[in-house]
């Protein structure tokens, strides 16, 4: 139980009661399996399954690499378990940099994930591409570009159809994917055959330098593990459940993860596996021989896929809703239309990501790993201020904090701080840079926003009338 520490005097004091922004959790509609489907949902996309491929390249360092990232994963999800019982506001990490350290901060959260959810969702949808063309064959560019707009757009509709839905659909294709990896993490295990790992660093890069990118790209497989943090405004009982689904999603997916992963890398052989845009459908042909296992397996893939972005089409939307009601992003973003959903986010962000596939098909080399790296690190950028509002907190205990797990609480919130500069380091040079370019461009709309409220300064305040006569100025400019 948290408690309210007067920094000024040692008594332990309750906690203050929740803030006017908090959601109310009678009007949630999201439970807890819902909410842990969506974490699920939103970090078990078609990246997976197309991700032991991307890593081959760099040869099985990769798995320790997969090791690492899913340590700073799960620091960086009990951090978010955390910060929604402190702060069980709509938006997650918006709401936990606003809180934190003000509303510049918190806008410049909420435009980050902004364009890590439909540029991530381009990174879905092409790898989705990859398994649907299992069964099409449709391998030239406007063919890929079809199919891929055809996976963006169906979420989009089931999205604009309501929550419930939505929710009912990300927990009937939660389970359609989870099961087949769980089943190749598995069984797989004992098919694996260690001459089909090949070399542990194939990248011809350093040690550091080929764990650093793997590593980078792994983030992008974990990124999600703040869905219900995001939408604590349709969670029931957010200040429990968000932690409690963050948790238990992060948990399960990385088990999985890891399994599947290695058991792919060795029942593949590798020179096969670097070209593969099927891999787990390789694996279960290789295992089991014929093609009717590898079909199933991309049957499952494609419905992943689909799952996985109708979770992220709705965080497209939550995150820019909950900024907009703040006076923070554009107005239309905080409408809704009659179902109860913010369609002009949805719409947006499809639009957006439509604008991104194709653009990448069109003159990209590697499309996948492109977008991987530029969405890594706009994923951790969010999660950085995350870990960093959880050690102002703990430190200043300006917001409840528990004496007793403190120390546990500053030694997570640490990691994954450092975890995320690290990621940052990682993704290289391009992909910061280009991130760094996307972010930037989020200052004009910040001014076009306060400008269009008639606000000025970080308070809101608005601006005084002016009038001409009043206004001198000397020989020194003032």
């Amino acid at each position: 139980m948290s408690h309210a520490v007067d920094p000024k005097s040692p008594t332990v004091t309750s906690a203050p009661p929740p803030a006017a922004d908090d959601p109310d959790p009678a009007q949630g509609t999201l439970g807890l399996p819902q909410a842990t489907a969506l974490v699920i949902g939103g970090v078990v996309g078609t990246g997976i399954f197309l991700l032991p491929a991307t890593l081959a390249k760099y040869g099985t360092i990769s798995i320790l690499a997969f090791g690492l990232v899913t340590v700073g994963a799960l620091a960086i999800a009990a951090i978010f378990g955390k910060l929604g019982a402190r702060v069980p506001a709509a938006g997650g990490p918006y709401a936990y940099a606003r809180e934190a350290f003000g509303e510049f901060p918190g806008f410049l959260n909420a435009w980050s994930f902004w364009i890590t959810a439909w540029a991530g969702n381009a990174g879905i949808a092409v790898a989705w591409v990859g398994y649907v063309n299992y069964f099409l064959h449709w391998d030239s560019t406007p063919g890929k570009i079809a199919i891929a707009l055809v996976g963006l757009w169906i979420p989009a509709l089931i999205n604009l159809s309501g929550v419930k839905n939505m929710g009912l659909f990300q927990v009937v294709t939660t389970v359609l994917k989870f099961v087949p990896l769980m089943f190749v993490a598995i069984v797989g295990l004992f098919f694996i055959d260690n001459a089909n790992f090949g070399p542990f660093n194939a990248s011809g890069k350093s040690f550091l330098g080929a764990l650093q990118v793997s590593a980078a790209l792994v983030v992008f497989a974990y990124s999600g593990i703040e869905a219900a943090s995001v939408a604590a405004a349709k969670v029931k009982d957010p200040r429990r459940n968000i932690g409690r689904a963050s948790i238990l999603g992060t948990l399960a997916c990385a088990g999985v993860y890891m399994l599947s992963t290695i058991a792919v890398m060795g029942n593949v052989p590798h020179g096969e596996l670097v070209d593969s845009s099927a891999p787990f459908s390789d694996a279960l042909n290789n295992m089991f021989g014929g093609s009717v296992w590898g079909g199933l397996m991309a049957a499952m893939a494609v419905v992943s896929g689909i799952g996985a972005l109708n979770g992220w089409t709705m965080l497209c939307a939550e995150m820019p809703y909950a900024a907009a009601k703040d006076g923070m992003f554009p107005r239309p973003f905080a409408e809704v239309n009659r179902a109860g959903v913010p369609a002009f986010g949805i719409l947006v962000a499809t639009v957006l990501t439509s604008v991104v596939v194709a653009v990448n098909y069109l003159w990209s080399e590697d499309a996948f790993e492109t977008i991987l790296l530029l969405a890594t690190v706009t994923t951790v950028i969010p999660y950085l201020f995350s870990a960093s509002a959880q050690l102002f907190w703990l430190v200043t205990r300006e917001r409840p904090v528990s004496r007793a797990a403190l120390a546990k609480d500053l030694a997570i919130a640490v990691v994954g701080f450092v975890f995320t500069l690290w990621m940052v380091y990682g993704a290289g040079s391009d992909a910061v840079l280009k991130s760094l370019i996307m972010l930037l461009l989020g200052i004009p709309v910040y001014i076009w926003v306060k400008a269009a409220r008639g606000e000025y300064g970080p308070g809101g305040a608005e601006a005084p009338p002016t009038d001409p006569a009043d206004i001198t100025v000397d020989m020194r400019g003032h």
